[in-house]
């Protein structure tokens, strides 16, 4: 009877088996066809250029990678400057590896970290990134109180404090320097304590991205709880897709004062500088360097302010609309006292150094607020009263009476050729001037020193006419008692329009060119450079004065001087970036 349940139930069991599998394909290998390609890898964390900055010696970095083969990954190992610090060989997924690894024995320094995979099939990939610990942020510019670079994270460097993040503000992806910036996001912004940032003065300074959508929206904003404008500053934006203002708003404890500041012209994919100061006496707005607006105030008061908005107007601003930005920031510094136009310049140099735009470019001067030639990163010397305007690029140089700049002229030229191009919106008034003087004294002229007229090196541009029409010439000096004459071509400054003046010098012949046509050129043989040691900016003084070639009241911009001849085609390129 027990052997009859026995059969039953073994039986059942066959049957059971046989409904389950039943409509089942059975399993079977299949084949993964050739080992083709060597593993992939990509790396997460830390980035190329990735800068660590933390008070300890020594830290850790959280390092993130995935690798992925179209096989089998047979091993994946991590190298810190090319020693193994750890290795996989299981993998879940033996196609795919996604990994992070504590890497706690990072030292000041740089560091090259290294993810090698092999697959089964003996094929190597080795992926490499360069990262840097460096040592806590020391300020680089009297009075800095906050450095915040986003590179990566919202720290400021100098506490080694985390901003607190409202809402979902981002990264760019891009960065003036480092390796990344600040993107701003709708009702996102930071804040960060107002304590020890502050004094009886205040500046604060950043490279800008402008998204203008919104139309409007805070930069900067230190403001008491309430619609209180009596105490801390506010610095924002208003204006349209193709426009925007900067303005500054400041609290001088008894009332307020308001800085209408200046316009930037949009779309613009470049980053520009922005910056404002607050003495005691005077509030000031800065655009890419040069003064924007300035306009007078009392001592700023920080009465009832206990932090700092970055990105947005908001908490305590957002009123008429003055909200989060979604524009891009880098760079960030706030300083205790109020800093002079040069101190400026000299952030915006060392953030961003000039490279020469054009082959042979050796002077660089686009008058931007100062007199600063950026190649060599030197300020011409000022002669009298000349002043800024409006400008074909930004702001151009003014000239006035007895005014003019002077520039030495070590490395400056020298060469068997020269050229220089600029723009020039004319004053016919005086009738006569020199534009460009890069000549040598002249002692034996019988009314030295006010008298100077020696043309047998270096050269002369200037201009001769009237009220209607002024001649464009140059004079080039070919060393012993001879000269070279170019009596150039003609336009009608009652026009009123910026023009764009260029000539050129090679070793057989002068060239003057108006808005990049070819007005007249003259045969010579090669300049001769002795005695020259001084360049002269918009005036003959004081090499060239004898028939009265003395200061312009013109308007000049964009001035570049080359150690070559230009060609035609190089001038227009010139002259078209700068339309």
């Amino acid at each position: 009877m027990k052997i009859f349940k026995y059969v039953l139930v073994g039986l059942f069991a066959i049957v059971f088996a046989t409904a389950c599998n039943e409509g089942i394909d059975p399993i079977s290998a299949v084949d993964p066809g050739p080992d083709a390609s060597a593993p992939a890898i990509t790396i997460k964390y830390p980035i190329e250029g990735t800068k660590i900055q933390v008070p300890e010696l020594v830290t850790s970095v959280n390092i993130q990678f995935e690798a992925t083969d179209d096989i089998e990954l047979k091993s994946v190992a991590i190298l810190i400057d090319n020693v193994e610090v750890t290795s996989f060989a299981t993998f879940k997924d033996y196609r795919r590896l996604v990994q992070e690894y504590l890497y706690d024995k990072v030292t000041n320094g740089a560091h090259k970290l290294t993810i090698k995979a092999t697959d089964i099939g003996g094929k190597v990939t080795s992926t490499t990134v360069n990262f840097e610990k460096k040592p806590p942020y020391t300020p680089l510019y009297a009075g800095e109180t906050f450095y915040m670079p986003f590179d990566g994270d919202y720290m400021e460097k100098i506490s080694f404090k985390e901003a607190t993040k409202v809402g979902t503000p981002a990264f760019a992806g891009e960065a003036l320097k480092g390796t990344n910036a600040y993107l701003g996001a709708t009702d996102s912004y930071l804040t960060f304590p107002l304590t020890g940032l502050t004094g009886n003065e205040f500046s604060a300074e950043f490279w800008y991205k402008s998204n203008p959508t919104p139309d409007r929206s805070g930069l900067i904003s230190i403001s008491p709880a309430g619609e209180d404008r009596t105490k801390g500053l506010r610095f924002f934006r208003e204006g349209s897709a193709t426009s925007q203002r900067f303005k500054l708003n400041v609290g001088t404890g008894a009332g307020e004062t308001w800085n209408d500041g200046g316009v930037i012209t949009l779309p613009n994919t470049k980053w520009i500088h922005l910056a404002f100061t607050i003495s005691q006496t005077a509030c000031v707005i800065y655009i890419n360097g040069a003064v924007a607006a300035s306009v007078p105030t009392a001592k700023i008061d920080f009465t009832g302010c206990t932090s700092i908005s970055i990105a947005s107007g908001a908490p305590n601003f957002a009123y008429w609309d003055h909200k989060s930005d979604l524009s891009k920031y880098d760079e960030m510094r706030f300083f205790n006292r109020a800093l002079t136009g040069d101190e400026i310049q000299a952030i915006i140099q060392n953030d961003s150094p000039y490279v020469a735009k054009y082959s042979g470019e050796v002077f660089y001067m686009p008058f931007e607020g100062n007199y600063k030639e950026l190649n060599s990163n030197t300020t011409a010397s000022k002669v009298g009263t000349p002043t800024f305007a409006d400008g074909k690029v930004g702001k151009a140089y003014a000239g006035a009476t007895d005014s003019y700049l002077t520039f030495p002229t070590t490395n400056l030229v020298k060469t068997s050729e020269v050229s220089a191009v600029f723009w020039m919106k004319v004053n016919a008034s005086p009738d006569r001037a020199g534009i460009l003087t890069l000549g040598p004294e002249d002692k034996t002229n019988a009314g030295y020193p006010a008298l100077q007229n020696k043309r047998t090196s270096g050269f002369r541009f200037f201009r001769e006419g009237s009220a209607t029409s002024q001649q464009f010439k140059v004079n080039v000096g070919l060393g012993g008692t001879n000269e070279s004459w170019n009596d150039g071509g003609k336009i009608d400054p009652s026009a009123g329009e910026w023009v764009h003046m260029a000539f050129t010098v090679s070793g057989s012949k002068s060239i003057i060119y108006i808005n990049g046509e070819l007005a007249r050129e003259s045969a010579l043989t090669a300049i001769d450079w002795t005695g020259c040691d001084l360049l002269s900016i918009m005036s003959g003084i004081p090499r060239f004065t004898e028939w009265g070639h003395k200061s312009d009241l013109s308007l000049m911009d964009e001035l570049r001087i080359f150690n070559k001849a230009l060609s035609q085609d190089d001038i227009k390129t010139i002259m078209n970036a700068e339309k």
